[in-house]
């Protein structure tokens, strides 16, 4: 991250010694061009061509400016848009984690539950066993209560 911003201060430094070196040369050739129209009446052909083309340059330049504004507005934006998906991932990923929590304990619930209701279902045949085997027993006792009843 500060390396980063190392390299942006770095670029910033460059981009305002060219700025700098472009508004001096933009101030060369307002006062070239305030000189031609006071004093000069006539320049020759290798003057000419130089204004032009320095004026020339100052409206490249102009434009070259403006494009770095333009470019550098949209680094910025990258890099916030960076910085906001690296942190909805972040929130995802938290998301992801909880939900992966809730469903081990909903398991591990679930696991509990069913072993309950195991142990439920074994003290219920359990309980059913017993009550077959008394049933089993009254029948026989019946049996008996009917035979010695009989035989008075």
């Amino acid at each position: 991250m500060e390396e980063r911003e190392d390299e942006k201060g770095k670029g910033s430094e460059r981009w305002r010694a060219a700025t700098g070196n472009l508004s001096e040369m933009a101030a060369n050739l307002d006062s070239l061009q305030k000189l031609l129209v006071k004093k000069a009446v006539y320049i020759d052909q290798e003057t000419f061509a130089k204004a032009s083309l320095s004026s020339e340059q100052a409206r490249t330049i102009k434009a070259l400016e403006q494009r770095v504004d333009t470019l550098e507005r949209e680094v910025d934006s990258a890099i916030l848009a960076a910085a906001h998906a690296r942190s909805e991932k972040r929130h995802a990923e938290a998301a992801q984690k909880a939900a992966e929590l809730h469903t081990q304990e909903v398991t591990k619930e679930l696991e509990n539950t069913t072993k309950v209701f195991e142990l439920h279902m074994e003290e219920l045949h359990a309980k059913q066993e017993e009550i077959s085997k008394r049933d089993n027993e009254i029948k026989l006792l019946e049996a008996i209560i009917q035979t010695l009843g009989g035989k008075e």
